[in-house]
C-alpha cells in the first residue's frame, strides 16, 4: 500500500512539475510574443522617407520598453507608453541614400527591426477615385512606357483597398517596391508621371504612397470628427450609425454574386441566346453605336444581350476574318455563330480586334452576339461609328445600323451598397494608418462622384484638405489636384452643367492656402470618364509642383480670369497666368465663351485677342451682363497661353447653375 501511495505522489508530483513547466513557457512565449516590436507596414524596405523634416518613426512594443532608432548615422531613442505606443523623429537629412533604418530594443544585442534601401527624398500622398487609380498599363502608350521604366530612385506604396467603421492605426498588408518594368504596371499613371517628372528635374528620390478607390465621393476620405462639424454634413454621418461590421459581410458575399454573374453567363444563357437559330423576332431594336444613356431603355443594371446579323459574300470565305468591336463600354462577351470569341473581364478602352478563325465563317447569314454588362448607367457601344466592322483586309462590312437586345434574360444582379462610398470609411482604413508618414504634400484626382453636389463640393473639398493638414501636423502641406476633365456629348448651345460648377467649385478651393491646380479641360474624351493621356495629367501636376513648392521660375498655369469690363455691345476680359501671351490652340478662332443679357439667356460668342485681353460679343446679346467660358460638360474651348497650357473654366454671373 505505501509503495503504491509512493508511486501515486510521484505521478502527482511530476504532473505537477510539467504543467508547471508549461506554464512557464506559455508565460516566456506570451512575453516574447508581446515583447516583440512592431511597426506599420508603410515601413518597409524600398522605402522613401521625407527630406529635410524631422522624420516620425513609430510602432509597438512592450509598454516601458526603451527604443533606439538608427538611420544614416544618426540615433534617436524613446519609450514605448502605458499602451505599448512609441515614436521616435529623427534629424532632418538631405537628400541620400542608401541607408539602413534600424531598430533596437534595450537590453537586445542586435536590431529587433531592419529596413534596407531607405532612400531619402520626397514623398507625395497619391488619392483620389479611378482617375488616380487608373494604371499604367491602362493608360496611353502603356507597353512603351512600361518597357522603357528605369527609374530606381522612384519608389511605389499601393494601399490595399479596405474601408472600416473605426480608424485603424495599421494598413490591411502593403509594401514599399522599387519602380521597374514590373511594378510600375499596376501604380496610378497620373502618380507615375508626376513622379517621373519630378525625379527627371529634381534629381532627388521621390515616394508615391498611393492611396485609391474608384468611385468614390470626398466624403468617403474625410475623418468623422470633421464631417461631424459641418451641417453640410452632419446628419448624413449619424445616419449610418447602426452599420456594423457583420453588414460588411453580406456586402461582401452579395458583391461575389455580383461578379459572378457579369462574368459567367448563368443558366446556359451561352448557348441559348449566342445561336444562330433564335428567334429573336420579338427582341427590341437599337441603332448602333449608341450607349445606355441615349438609349429608350430606363436605367438598368445587370446582362443584357445584343444581336446582329450580317450578310459574309463567298470572296470574304475560306480564310480569317478580323472583327472590331470599336469601343464597347463594359464588360462582355462576343459570341460569332454560336462560338464564344472572348470574353472581355475589364477595360473597354483597349482595342477590340480579334480573329475569327475561318471554321466560323459561312457564306450568306452570318450572327453576331454580345452578351454585356449594363452597370453604373453605362452599356452599349460608344462611338465612331466606323470602328465598328468585319474585314478580310480588303473588304469592310460594317456592323452598325440596327440591332437587337434583350435584358431581364439572365438572374438579377444583387444590389451591392458600396459600403466604401460611406462617410469616413475609406479615411479610417486607408488614410489614418499611414498618419503621421513623412510626406512633401498631396497629389489628388476625384470629383466625378459629386457631381450631383457641384455645390456644395465648394465646402466638402476644402474640409478634406483642412482634416488632412490637421491630422498630419506639417503645417500647411502642399495640395495639388486635378480638375475634372471634359466629358461627354457636346452640346450645340450654351446649357447649364453640373460638370461645370463642379469645375468651378474646385477653382474656388484655389482660396485656400498652398493649393494648385492643373486644368485638362482640353485633354479629356467624350466617349470615356476615364481619358488615357495620363502623361500630361501627370506633367501638369509636375509643373505646379516645381514652380508652388519648389519655387522654378516656369510657367505652371494656362490663363486664369481676373476681371471684366463691359464696353456697350462687348465684354473685355483680363487674365492672369498668361505667361509669353495668350494664344489659340489649332484654331484660327476662338471657342468657348458665351454672353447673356439681363434675360439669363447665354449665346456662343464671337472673341478675340486684344494684347493680354480677350474680347467677346454677340450679335443677339446687345447689353451683355455675364460671360462664361468653357462652361459646359465637354466644352469646344481652346484659349491657352504661349506655353500651351489651356484657359480655366470660369463664369462672371452667379445665377443658379445646377441641371
Amino acid at each position: 500500500m505505501k509503495k503504491h501511495q509512493t508511486s501515486l505522489s510521484l505521478k502527482l508530483r511530476s504532473a505537477a512539475m510539467i504543467k508547471s513547466v508549461f506554464t512557464l513557457l506559455f508565460f516566456l512565449i506570451a512575453s516574447f510574443v508581446q515583447a516583440q516590436t512592431t511597426m506599420p507596414k508603410v515601413f518597409s524596405d524600398h522605402m522613401v522617407l521625407q527630406r529635410d523634416i524631422h522624420i516620425p518613426v513609430w510602432g509597438k512594443a512592450n509598454p516601458g520598453t526603451k527604443i533606439k532608432v538608427t538611420l544614416a548615422g544618426y540615433t534617436s531613442t524613446s519609450f514605448a507608453d502605458d499602451e505599448g505606443q512609441w515614436m521616435v523623429r529623427l534629424p532632418k537629412l538631405k537628400a541620400g541614400g542608401p541607408f539602413t533604418l534600424n531598430i533596437f530594443e534595450a537590453q537586445k544585442p542586435g536590431p529587433v527591426l531592419t529596413f534596407k534601401d531607405v532612400l531619402i527624398g520626397d514623398v507625395y500622398v497619391a488619392s483620389g477615385q479611378s482617375n488616380m487609380e487608373w494604371q499604367v498599363q491602362q493608360a496611353m502608350n502603356a507597353n512603351e512606357e512600361i518597357k522603357n521604366v528605369n527609374y530606381p530612385n522612384i519608389r511605389l506604396f499601393n494601399v490595399p483597398h479596405n474601408k472600416t467603421i473605426a480608424p485603424q492605426e495599421d494598413l490591411r498588408d502593403g509594401k514599399w517596391a522599387v519602380c521597374d518594368t514590373s511594378s510600375v504596371k499596376s501604380v496610378s499613371a497620373v502618380a507615375y508621371y508626376f513622379a517621373r517628372e519630378l525625379n527627371k528635374n529634381l534629381e532627388v528620390p521621390i515616394g508615391i504612397l498611393q492611396s485609391t478607390w474608384g468611385g468614390t465621393p470626398v466624403e468617403a476620405w474625410t475623418s468623422r470628427e470633421m464631417l461631424l462639424s459641418s451641417p453640410l454634413t452632419r446628419n448624413n454621418v449619424l445616419g449610418f450609425d447602426t452599420i456594423t461590421p457583420s453588414h460588411f459581410v453580406k456586402d461582401s458575399l452579395d458583391l461575389i454574386r455580383f461578379w459572378d454573374i457579369v462574368y459567367n453567363p448563368q443558366n446556359n444563357s451561352e448557348q441559348t441566346y449566342s445561336e444562330p437559330d433564335l428567334d429573336d423576332s420579338q427582341w427590341a431594336k437599337i441603332k448602333m453605336p449608341t450607349t445606355l444613356k441615349n438609349m429608350d431603355m430606363p436605367a438598368y443594371e445587370g446582362m443584357v444581350w445584343l444581336r446582329r446579323n450580317i450578310i459574309i459574300p463567298e470572296s470574304m470565305t475560306n480564310r480569317e476574318l478580323t472583327i472590331n468591336l470599336g469601343h464597347p463600354e463594359m464588360n462582355y462577351s462576343l459570341f460569332f455563330n454560336g462560338k464564344e470569341v472572348c470574353k472581355n473581364i475589364w477595360n473597354a478602352n483597349l482595342p477590340h480586334e480579334y480573329v475569327l478563325p475561318d471554321s466560323l465563317i459561312e457564306e450568306g447569314e452570318n450572327t453576331i452576339a454580345v452578351r454585356m454588362a449594363f452597370l453604373w448607367g453605362g452599356g452599349g457601344f460608344n462611338p465612331p461609328a466606323e470602328e465598328m466592322y468585319l474585314t478580310d483586309g480588303n473588304i469592310n462590312i460594317s456592323l452598325t445600323g440596327a440591332w437587337k437586345y434583350q435584358k431581364d434574360l439572365e438572374p438579377e444582379i444583387p444590389f451591392i451598397q458600396n459600403y466604401h462610398q460611406y462617410p469616413s470609411y475609406l479615411f479610417n482604413a486607408m488614410i489614418a494608418p499611414v498618419i503621421p508618414f513623412g510626406i512633401r504634400g498631396f497629389i489628388w484626382y476625384q470629383g466625378e462622384n459629386n457631381v450631383e453636389q457641384a455645390y456644395d463640393y465648394r465646402t466638402l473639398f476644402p474640409m478634406m484638405i483642412a482634416d488632412w493638414r490637421i491630422r498630419w501636423q506639417q503645417e500647411y502641406l502642399p495640395f495639388l489636384f486635378v480638375q475634372l476633365a471634359n466629358y461627354m456629348e457636346r452640346d450645340s448651345v450654351p446649357t447649364e452643367s453640373n460638370w461645370a460648377l463642379l469645375r468651378e467649385s474646385q477653382t474656388k478651393t484655389l482660396n485656400h492656402p498652398n493649393t494648385g491646380m492643373a486644368c485638362v479641360i482640353d485633354i479629356g474624351d467624350a466617349n470615356t470618364i476615364h481619358p488615357l493621356n495620363k502623361q500630361e495629367v501627370g506633367r501638369r501636376l509636375a509643373l505646379i509642383a516645381r514652380n508652388r513648392i519648389y519655387r522654378e521660375q516656369i510657367q505652371a498655369s494656362g490663363p486664369v480670369f481676373e476681371d471684366f469690363e463691359i464696353e456697350n455691345s462687348q465684354i473685355r476680359i483680363h487674365f492672369s497666368e498668361i505667361g509669353s501671351g495668350l494664344s489659340i490652340r489649332n484654331e484660327k478662332e476662338i471657342k468657348g465663351f458665351s454672353i447673356a443679357g439681363k434675360d439669363q439667356q447665354f449665346y456662343w460668342a464671337e472673341a478675340e485677342i486684344n494684347g493680354n485681353e480677350v474680347i467677346v460679343q454677340a450679335d443677339e446679346v446687345s447689353n451683355p451682363v455675364a460671360v462664361r467660358y468653357a462652361w459646359a460638360n465637354n466644352p469646344d474651348c481652346n484659349l491657352i497661353n504661349k506655353e500651351g497650357l489651356p484657359a480655366v473654366p470660369f463664369r462672371t454671373d452667379h445665377w443658379p447653375a445646377t441641371e
